[in-house]
């Protein structure tokens, strides 16, 4: 009932903007002025992956219009854990009430460009998913530039669904599979298919994940890196009952934010910890075999409660958290790994550019998604497979024995990633174009990276090697 409440007062307030834009003579851009645009996201949560994601897009779209050219701005619920992020942005505090903040922020820039990953979804929240349909429903609303920017969209419930169907037929919606073109072709949302844009992200030096590693204890030998997850606790929904036992203490462990509360009961704790101990189980008996230094890696600070348990789980193996190490630093650390396993799709993908040789434990399509695209479809399993253990004893020897062939596949990968996430540069600054015909977007031809912001260290020897052997 209250995530009903909610989307029916973002409904109402684009309803109000659409009236109100009839008697708006002002126009969304002039000449000479800066184009002001507004990256919503769900950020300052500690979710690295959802921070690589908009750093990736603020960076990208800043080179590729000019970074004189543009004013930009980014959504985040805690300034004080997204500081130093996304370089060039201003930075504005979302409130978890975010209708009415929506409704005035929206019209004071000239497009919107939703940048969650799980932006057209109910597996984590109708919240969420109502934000980012509410946010490019106003920009359409105002005739605004509305952009949904490698994003997913998979089952949604009822009212999300129907919202996506009214308000996001202006939108350009570029998504990350297939799969989801399919979706929102079927919702009569205008889609095209690209890529996540985390690609280009650059961490913190080797150094520095080298330094934190051997303060654990590291002495030099091959890393296996462990992201878990609680992959059964989603999604969150809106509670006034629980709410009001919070106050005297009950749901404290299931209570997410504000009104918000995970999934609880013995189905879901059961679940979750055969997930956790088929983990520990296949990790304690690889290393039996095999010498590695094992730890835990919370990509999001919720994470850190499954890190913990695995941990404990294992004897007490090292814990890093995105609670207490940055964006730049937490991936700077896992890119130190010689393995990993995640149930976290941007532990993969920010530690593929770095050779990684890494498996995912899947929830939801994205792990499932990626693995095929590397033709690596035997180094997936999933959250609530009953031979969990069994299996994921086959995959560490698998990721230890075929090494070398499982990095060629990632090479090949990145690069292709890079090469649609510069195809997505190429359709925003020509929808950017078409949109608002006056503003300078440089044309002319132009190479295929200069639509990706300036490549790393990193990431240039994987264009040599691997640009020849892939398509585009």
């Amino acid at each position: 009932m209250m995530d009903h409440l909610l989307a029916a007062w973002m409904c109402s307030l684009i309803e109000a903007s659409r009236m109100r834009h009839v008697f708006d003579a002002r126009g969304p851009w002039e000449p000479g002025r800066k184009l002001r645009l507004l990256f919503a996201g769900y950020n300052g949560a500690r979710n690295t992956g959802a921070d690589v994601r908009v750093d990736g897009m603020v960076r990208q779209i800043g080179h590729v219009l000019g970074p004189d050219q543009v004013d930009l701005s980014v959504l985040t619920l805690d300034p004080s854990l997204t500081k130093g992020y996304f370089a060039g942005a201003r930075q504005v505090v979302l409130p978890k009430i975010f209708p009415p903040f929506l409704f005035r922020e929206v019209p004071r820039h000239d497009g919107v460009v939703a940048c969650e990953g799980s932006m057209f979804k109910s597996k984590f929240a109708d919240a969420l998913a109502v934000m980012m349909i509410g946010a490019l429903g106003l920009a359409s609303a105002h005739n605004r530039i509305a952009v949904g920017y490698g994003g997913e969209a998979g089952k949604m419930n009822r009212v999300p669904k129907w919202m996506t169907r009214r308000y996001c037929r202006r939108s350009l919606v570029i998504a990350r599979s297939e799969e989801s073109r399919e979706i929102l072709a079927d919702l009569g949302v205008p889609c095209e298919v690209g890529t996540d844009t985390a690609w280009t992200f650059e961490p913190a030096g080797p150094e520095y994940g080298e330094a934190q590693l051997r303060k654990a204890g590291w002495s030099g030998e091959p890393v296996l890196v462990l992201c878990p997850i609680n992959p059964f606790w989603w999604p969150v929904k809106a509670s006034l009952l629980k709410g009001a036992a919070r106050l005297f203490g009950g749901y404290r462990a299931s209570h997410y934010a504000s009104l918000y509360f995970h999934r609880s009961g013995r189905e879901v704790d059961e679940a979750y910890d055969r997930y956790l101990s088929a983990i520990a189980a296949a990790t304690d008996a690889f290393r039996k075999r095999t010498r590695v230094f094992v730890v835990c890696v919370a990509m999001e600070r919720l994470d850190t409660d499954a890190c913990g348990r695995v941990s404990d789980k294992l004897g007490g193996v090292p814990v890093f958290s995105s609670n207490d190490h940055d964006m730049y630093e937490l991936v700077s650390i896992a890119r130190r790994g010689t393995w990993m396993v995640s149930s976290r799709y941007h532990g993969i993908v920010t530690t593929m550019p770095g050779g990684v040789v890494s498996a995912g434990i899947t929830m939801d399509e994205r792990i499932r998604n990626l693995m095929r695209q590397r033709g690596q479809e035997h180094l997936f399993l999933e959250v609530d497979d009953p031979d969990l253990e069994a299996r994921l004893g086959a995959v560490l020897d698998t990721l230890a024995k075929d090494a070398d062939d499982i990095r060629e596949g990632i090479g090949r990968t990145v690069v292709e990633h890079l090469k649609e996430m510069a195809r997505m540069g190429a359709r925003f600054a020509e929808h950017v174009r078409m949109h608002i015909p006056g503003f300078p977007v440089r044309g002319g031809t132009r190479p295929w990276h200069d639509y990706l912001p300036p490549l790393s260290p990193t990431l240039t020897p994987l264009l040599e090697r691997y640009e020849g052997s892939t398509t585009g």
